[in-house]
């Protein structure tokens, strides 16, 4: 039990702390919140960390696999790869429409499409496997934990997650008098972001 409360607390933080610079998943609950409003933002946080959830437990399952298989880490960042040049084209096209959307208000239709949202834009990255790997391995080399460890670390990492996504949402409810120029310019930012996660994840695949 002292190993899991360990565990938990080292991973919650480290969950919380991977999720605060400006990145894929923030961003987009950050501009869900600010567009349709801090319920939108609320589903996109809680989609995204339940597949932070499943990929956190595929991490420590699979931890020693995927740690000694450097051809597996690779074909999951091609495909990483091919989804970040699609999502770039979509978010440029968006931003050189220049069009602000309007403030919505959420019904449960939109608050199911905001948590699809949060589940697909988690899905396709990809980066928190190998992120969540290291810091299992870190703890047990061996990779020879129980299921009471496992889980608490994938709820850990989940809880984490929400945390950092919430805060963003709060945060970014302050400049909501600033709706249209943040949705003018986030797609900009967006395009921008997917250019540089290309350019790591091309580096990551060859060195």
């Amino acid at each position: 039990m002292i190993e899991a409360a360990q565990l938990f607390l080292i991973t919650y933080f480290a969950a919380f702390a991977g999720v605060i610079p400006p990145g894929l998943v923030n961003m987009t609950v950050a501009k869900s919140c600010v567009e349709k409003g801090k319920k939108s933002g609320v589903y996109v946080a809680l989609g995204a960390s339940i597949i932070v959830f499943a990929q956190a437990l595929v991490a420590i399952l699979m931890a020693k696999y995927i740690f000694t298989h450097p051809y597996v880490q690779k074909m999951m960042l091609r495909a990483g790869l091919v989804v970040f040049v699609i999502m770039g084209i979509h978010f440029f096209v968006a931003a050189r429409k220049n069009k602000a959307k309007e403030k919505v208000r959420t019904s449960k239709k939109s608050s199911a499409k905001s948590f699809l949202k949060g589940v697909m834009i988690a899905s396709v990255n990809v980066f928190p496997i190998p992120y969540f790997v290291a810091i299992s391995m870190a703890f047990s080399p061996n990779d020879d934990y129980g299921w009471p460890t496992i889980i608490a670390f994938s709820i850990a990492a989940a809880l984490g997650t929400f945390t950092t996504l919430y805060i963003y949402v709060v945060s970014f409810l302050k400049i909501e008098k600033n709706t249209q120029a943040f949705s003018k310019y986030s797609n900009y930012f967006m395009a921008g972001l997917m250019a540089l996660l290309i350019l790591i994840t091309i580096i990551r695949i060859f060195y």
